[in-house]
C-alpha cells in the first residue's frame, strides 16, 4: 500500500501535510481576500442587504483584503513557518468567536446578516481546524 492510500488518510506523511497546509492557506487567502474586496467595493449595498453598517463593512473589507493577501504570501512558501501559520490559525479562531459575539452583543442584522455571520464564523473556524490538522501532519 502506498503512502497516499494508507489507512492513516491523506495526511499520512509530512510532505503531504505541508502540501495540504499550503492548499488550506491558499483557500483561506482566496476566500478572505474575495470577501474583503466585496465588503470594501460594495459596502453600501451589502450593508443594506446584511443590515450591517456600511462603514463597518468598508473597514472590515480593507482589513480582510490585507490579511488575505498576507495569508496568500504565506501559502506561496514551500515550507510556511510554523509560528506564522499558528498566528493565522489563531486569528481565524478569534475572528470566528468575535463574529458570534458581535452578532449577539451589538449587531442588529437583517435576516440575511443573521444567517451570514454565523455561517462565515463556522466556515472560518472549519478552515482553522483544517490548517491545524495539516500543520500537525507537516511537523
Amino acid at each position: 500500500m502506498s503512502a497516499t492510500t494508507s489507512s492513516t488518510g491523506f495526511l499520512s506523511t509530512a510532505a503531504q501535510g505541508r502540501l495540504w497546509l499550503r492548499r488550506f492557506l491558499a483557500l483561506d487567502s482566496a476566500v478572505t481576500t474575495g470577501n474583503g474586496l466585496a465588503y470594501a467595493a460594495a459596502s453600501g449595498p451589502l450593508g443594506r442587504f446584511l443590515g450591517v453598517d456600511a462603514g463597518l463593512l468598508l473597514g472590515l473589507g480593507v482589513l480582510l483584503a490585507a490579511y488575505g493577501i498576507g495569508v496568500g504570501v504565506l501559502a506561496a512558501r514551500t515550507s510556511p513557518p510554523v509560528f506564522a501559520v499558528r498566528v493565522v490559525i489563531e486569528a481565524n479562531l478569534v475572528w470566528a468567536a468575535l463574529s458570534l459575539v458581535a452578532l449577539f452583543a451589538w449587531l442588529e442584522p437583517a435576516t440575511a446578516g443573521a444567517v451570514w455571520v454565523p455561517f462565515q464564523a463556522v466556515t472560518v473556524a472549519g478552515v482553522a481546524a483544517l490548517q491545524h490538522t495539516a500543520l500537525r501532519a507537516a511537523r
